[in-house]
């Protein structure tokens, strides 16, 4: 899968991925009215909103980017018709021929581990037949519990050629305060950077492992650093946008050959009809807002990484 990754940035020229992360009060209020209307006051209502708002936004991105990531806990909060409307957003974005990134966060121990990778990555047996609860070709998992978490999916990532971004410097404010204590004279995250190299040797592709790392827009200097520990892996950056990550701050994120990195963007997108800049589009048109936002965007990125080769 990564390959396919690859091959969709390429043949977009966007190393870019839109994070599918609805809250109830992203969506439209005639959508959110309609559905109230039609399924009566309950979560059932609230899902199928969001269910309608993401198909528009696929819809209206599917031809620019390679790849959407849906956040698995918007989709929890609303319960089992939440969990529904993740899986219906996944199958649809497939459809769509864009890449999934399943954002869960897992990480436990053994069969659990083996459970969430079954679950999100491989399939169940159910009689005779294997069945595919989510579809989704990556996903996210967190290092903390160490190797115990990781090769579970690993093993499953192998059998179904799906991969995963492991956490290794995340975009929020308080990372650093497990992520930079120093460790043996560097500090933690590099450790983990090193854990997701030798995790990411073992299931490689042409010139790309399908084990990856979640390294913060937020943090440019740390991804260079984290850059020359794992030529070989590709980056999901998160924090550009709404948490202030910008173009110009990609550069180190990326390789010489122009890739080894894909940049997410969540409210930035998915809510741009409600920033002044996309105002005039209004609700009834969030769609189409979400479209110029992500062509600014991939426009954005594109001279950050002009500028980061340029300067190299």
């Amino acid at each position: 899968m990564i390959q396919t990754l690859i091959k969709e940035i390429l043949r977009k020229d966007a190393p870019v991925c839109v994070g599918l992360d609805p809250m109830l009060s992203y969506v439209p209020q005639a959508i959110v009215a309609k559905h109230l209307e039609e399924e009566g006051p309950g979560l059932q209502a609230a899902a199928a909103a969001i269910e309608e708002y993401n198909y528009a936004i696929i819809d209206a991105v599917c031809d620019l980017v390679p790849a959407v990531k849906p956040q698995i806990a918007m989709y929890e909060q609303f319960g089992l018709p939440g969990l529904a409307a993740f899986a219906k957003t996944c199958a649809y974005a497939r459809e769509k021929g864009l890449v999934v990134i399943g954002d869960i966060k897992r990480g436990d121990i053994g069969s659990t581990s083996e459970a969430y990778a079954l679950g999100h990555l491989g399939g169940v047996k159910v009689g005779e037949d294997v069945y595919e609860p989510f579809a989704e070709d990556f996903i996210t998992v967190n290092p903390y519990l160490g190797s115990d978490g990781i090769l579970p999916f690993i093993k499953v990532a192998k059998e179904k050629k799906k991969g995963m971004f492991v956490l290794v410097k995340t975009s929020n404010p308080s990372s650093g305060e497990f992520q930079d204590l120093v460790v043996d004279g560097k500090p933690l995250y590099e450790h983990v950077a090193q854990k997701v190299r030798a995790w990411g040797e073992e299931h490689m592709g042409e010139d790309y492992s399908y084990v990856g790392a979640v390294v913060g827009a937020t943090y440019p200097e740390m991804a260079a650093r984290i850059r020359k520990i794992l030529p070989k892996n590709f980056i999901l950056v998160p924090g550009y946008g709404a948490q202030g990550g910008t173009g110009k701050d990609l550069a180190p994120f990326f390789n010489e050959d122009g890739l080894g990195a894909v940049v997410n963007s969540s409210r930035g997108i998915i809510c741009a009809y409600k920033q002044e800049a996309y105002s005039s589009y209004g609700e009834e048109h969030f769609a189409e807002a979400a479209r110029e936002a992500a062509k600014a965007m991939i426009k954005d990125i594109a001279a950050g990484r002009a500028g980061g080769r340029n300067g190299r």
